[in-house]
């Protein structure tokens, strides 16, 4: 049982909710778990130069930046992927990291072993209702996926409940108006202006980082 009244059961380094009938609760990744080897290929090749007109080198560049200094926090990361967060985030950080495929947390516990990072929980979970206790976390991330949430109000209400008072989530995500004019970006864009009122509505401070790369806004939200 963790924290936040979910049954969890973990098998081979993954943490699986389950129902009331002591199985495993499943999801439905956007791909399928068919695609998880192609992940980090599509990322670098495809998905950030082409579809965000974007540079993968400069977005990892400025990730880097952002979280040299981020030392021994609680960090949670809302759609941990194949695992990325290594190339950016110091190891000596305890790291909890969901995802609703199977596949990509597979992946990513591999990075995280050959990173050395020795403080490590993946869950196979909705970002919109987590199995943490209130108030466990001093940082979030959400990298390049907030536009796959479903429901933006539910999942900035359960940032809001797992972070730290002066806790700071952020976030990097394409928004429309920064769009290469004709590329397909799937899952919901919101604007910087409607990120900002979706944000404040909960009452985070919202700000907006001064980097930029293509199509992709990076920003900050702090209670």
């Amino acid at each position: 049982m963790d924290n936040n009244g979910f049954p969890t059961v973990k098998k081979q380094g993954i943490n699986y909710l389950t129902d009331k009938n002591e199985k495993i609760v499943k999801f439905k990744p956007w791909l399928g778990d068919l695609f998880s080897p192609l992940y980090d290929w599509s990322m670098k090749k495809t998905v950030v130069p082409k579809k965000f007109g974007a540079s993968y080198d400069k977005h990892f560049s400025i990730l880097k930046v952002f979280f040299k200094d981020v030392h021994n926090k609680d960090v949670l990361e809302f759609a941990t992927g194949s695992g990325s967060v290594v190339d950016f985030l110091p190891a000596d950080n305890r790291y909890c990291g969901v995802d609703i495929s199977k596949g990509l947390l597979k992946q990513a516990l591999k990075k995280f072993q050959k990173h050395r990072f020795e403080e490590v929980e993946l869950y196979l979970a909705d970002a919109c209702n987590l199995p943490f206790e209130n108030g466990r976390f001093d940082v979030a991330i959400c990298n390049l996926s907030f536009n796959f949430i479903e429901n933006a109000d539910a999942f900035i209400r359960e940032l809001k409940r797992v972070l730290k008072t002066g806790g700071i989530f952020f976030c990097s995500v394409p928004v429309p108006e920064r769009k290469p004019e004709k590329s397909r970006i799937h899952g919901t864009l919101y604007s910087e202006t409607e990120l900002k009122e979706l944000f404040e509505n909960q009452l985070f401070a919202f700000q907006s980082l001064p980097e930029t790369n293509g199509a992709i806004l990076y920003f900050t939200a702090y209670l």
